[in-house]
């Protein structure tokens, strides 16, 4: 076997050539990609008895990914979507390996034959507009990292920026003043501008003129001045729904992610009116079909369309077999 056929040089070059320098693929392409193939490497460790170094292509094989997706469902307890996710990057490896390795045709099509998993689509969960108030007021403002995660929870609350959009904003990417925005560089490498609201504006003015704790730090720092991590952001929020569900109480029964806070965002434009395009627009979405979930969650919008209807004329009853075969079958 030679280098350049091995899993360990054909997994270099995906990484430098084709990810690196042929796609320029973001940081946190390249970061979900690196901890996938982490994962599988110390899962084909512990199943082939093989250094990572070792290991050839051809043990990589169909039988030996699908044992690897199931292994992190039942060890981690991750969901299908992301299970679906890990395999996404597996995908991608293989198909630059058929160009690579052509001998290896069929092995690489099995894999690629994997199929995604299903998974039932639940309801976008999203905060109504009482827990928004009460998880703001929650941070205590007579801090420094009160007074910065109010800040990072209104400006996400406000937005819509995804974790790591929003864990990755500089300070020369807020404009305050006139035209208040902020600039961020989201999925796919997109540039887009995102207005700030007056009172967020408000509270970012005063947020900027908290004195550095570092030279080059980010708006939202940790307590040394370098970013937040993301589950640094993780919690922060549970810390302080924990404290808002105290006063709210509905917010004891919801799972609050950072994420939840882009949802509410989705849903308040939904609510408002907004349209599909511009949803799409303001979230940095690819395809507006991306927005439909929002409009799957909003009930108010259905139950403003069930006004609209005039409602059949239906009288309570129930079903009584008028024959004593049927009864009996019914009561089986």
């Amino acid at each position: 076997m030679t280098a350049g056929t091995s899993f360990a040089g054909l997994l270099q070059r995906y990484f430098t050539q084709r990810l690196m320098h042929q796609r320029q693929a973001s940081p946190h392409t390249i970061a979900s990609y690196r901890d996938t193939f982490k994962m599988l490497l110390q899962f084909a460790r512990k199943r082939l008895h093989k250094a990572p170094s070792a290991l050839g292509l051809e043990d990589v094989d169909a039988p030996l990914v699908a044992a690897f997706l199931d292994d992190l469902e039942a060890s981690r307890g991750v969901t299908a979507r992301t299970r679906n996710l890990r395999l996404t990057a597996v995908h991608s490896f293989f198909r630059f390996a058929s160009y690579e390795a052509p001998t290896h045709a069929a092995q690489i099509a099995r894999v690629l034959a994997v199929p995604a998993k299903k998974f039932t689509r639940t309801l976008v969960p999203f905060m109504s507009r009482p827990e928004v108030d009460a998880l703001l007021a929650a941070p205590d403002q007579r801090t420094w990292s009160g007074r910065r995660d109010h800040a990072l929870m209104l400006v996400a609350v406000q937005t819509g920026l995804r974790l790591s959009e929003l864990t990755g904003i500089r300070r020369d990417d807020v404009v305050l003043g006139t035209g208040s925005h902020v600039r961020v560089i989201g999925k796919g490498r997109k540039e887009r501008c995102t207005p700030l609201s007056k009172n967020s504006r408000a509270v970012m003015t005063a947020w900027m003129r908290e004195p550095l704790r570092a030279p080059d730090q980010p708006v939202f720092p940790n307590a040394r001045g370098g970013p937040l991590s993301a589950h640094g952001v993780q919690y922060v929020v549970a810390k302080h729904v924990a404290t808002a569900s105290r006063a709210c109480t509905s917010l004891a029964r919801k799972r609050v992610s950072p994420h939840v806070l882009r949802h509410t965002t989705a849903m308040d434009l939904v609510q408002e009116g907004v349209d599909r395009p511009t949803l799409a627009l303001w979230l940095g979405h690819e395809s507006i079909e991306t927005t439909q979930i929002y409009l799957d969650a909003d009930l108010e919008m259905k139950s403003k369309l069930l006004d609209k209807l005039t409602p059949p004329e239906g009288k309570p009853g129930r079903y009584r077999p008028d024959d004593a075969l049927l009864a009996f079958l019914k009561s089986l």
